[in-house]
């Protein structure tokens, strides 16, 4: 493979050719909304200023992450369905940001896609330039940094911590394989034994790392990595396939299992103790987020619709959709339980939101 052959190439769309990791999300008809009127919740929805919607690109505004503080950082399209970052602040102004030498001069190309925010304000993601896509981390003072492990054909970057660790993937000639940028800038690059692509996706402040891996038999299976680089394969019981999706600092990993019927949610604990999950009357569960309280959110399925869910320490299920949604997907989860991600609406036509506490701030 060479390198042009990688040229506007989105990092998250070259993984999922890579190793199959990511599914196409089922279509759905529109439904009425479940009950979203939880004591206590309030819902923001917002696009980018200048934003553009277009119906065979619907990501207006995709919110990917939110921190302490309450800001969210994410991407939003232009006229020409290509794709630029964005931070919201807790009192709802944005900041747009290109990284400098980013190019997306066609139609649904990148410039700029966050993948993470810490407490700091510090974000993490991808750009792409006229040949191919390398990583960045965004400073608080609007500076930036990019980067690209040794040997890099493309670079993504999934997640940041607060000491400002970065953990991703990138690919060479042959594959995906696992990386940990140190807040110093120094690379580690990793692969599970029996990988032969590696997709890390969360990192917490102790510098653990989970994600998923495909095997010899293009099966997916789930990794943790110890701060001292041990790592620790693992599959739920029952399962035949997963894939982790996110860990907090007590170590508690969540993601998703699949058996030989449909797909489940789970929560491995510090010790290695497995739950598994479903909300009930779902038929598909996706957590894809856990925070220090444990709690998880995430999206679940039934035969007409996608919805938002929160499972609290607990195991209790509280389904959301932000207004005029008729399919939710949240992707992040911070420490007070504020969640964000976005949703489509009935003209099919997508938007960020925050799920949040009446009350907070000026959310």
């Amino acid at each position: 493979m060479k390198s042009r052959t990688l040229t506007r190439i989105t990092a998250m769309t070259l993984f999922a050719g890579a190793i199959t990791l990511f599914a196409a999300l089922a279509q759905s008809p529109p439904v009425a909304q479940a009950d979203a009127a939880a004591k206590g919740v309030a819902f923001i929805t917002f696009d980018v200023p200048g934003s553009t919607c277009l119906p065979p690109f619907p990501a207006c505004t995709t919110s990917v992450a939110i921190n302490d503080a309450g800001e969210i950082t994410g991407y939003y399209a232009d006229a020409n369905a290509a794709l630029h970052g964005f931070l919201r602040a807790p009192d709802g102004t944005f900041t747009k940001f290109d990284v400098p030498g980013s190019t997306c001069p066609s139609f649904s190309s990148v410039c700029t896609q966050p993948a993470g925010i810490n407490d700091a304000g510090a974000i993490t993601g991808f750009y792409c330039d006229a040949i191919m896509c390398h990583g960045f981390l965004r400073h608080r003072n609007g500076t930036f940094t990019t980067f690209d492990p040794l040997g890099s054909l493309a670079t993504g970057p999934a997640s940041i911590n607060d000491s400002g660790a970065i953990t991703g993937y990138y690919c060479d000639a042959i594959t995906c394989h696992g990386f940990l940028r140190d807040r110093h800038g120094t690379f580690t690059t990793f692969d599970p034994p029996g990988s032969i692509s590696t997709g890390p996706a969360g990192i917490n402040e102790a510098g653990e790392i989970t994600g998923t891996y495909v095997d010899a038999s293009f099966v997916q299976h789930s990794f943790l990595r110890d701060r001292d680089g041990t790592l620790t394969t693992f599959d739920p019981p029952g399962s035949i396939s997963s894939q982790a999706k996110g860990i907090n600092d007590a170590g508690a990993i969540t993601g998703t299992s699949s058996d030989a019927i449909t797909t489940h949610g789970f929560l491995r604990d510090r010790h290695g103790t497995f739950t598994t999950f479903d909300e009930p009357g779902f038929t598909v569960t996706s957590p894809v987020g856990i925070n220090a309280a444990g709690a998880i959110t995430g999206d679940n399925q039934n035969a007409s619709a996608i919805h938002g869910f929160l499972r609290d320490r607990d195991g209790d299920f509280t389904t959301f959709d932000p207004p005029g949604s008729i399919e939710t997907l949240p992707l992040g989860i911070n420490p007070d339980g504020e969640i964000t991600g976005w949703y489509i609406d009935a003209s099919f036509l997508g938007h960020g939101f925050l799920r949040t506490k009446h009350g907070r701030g000026k959310r």
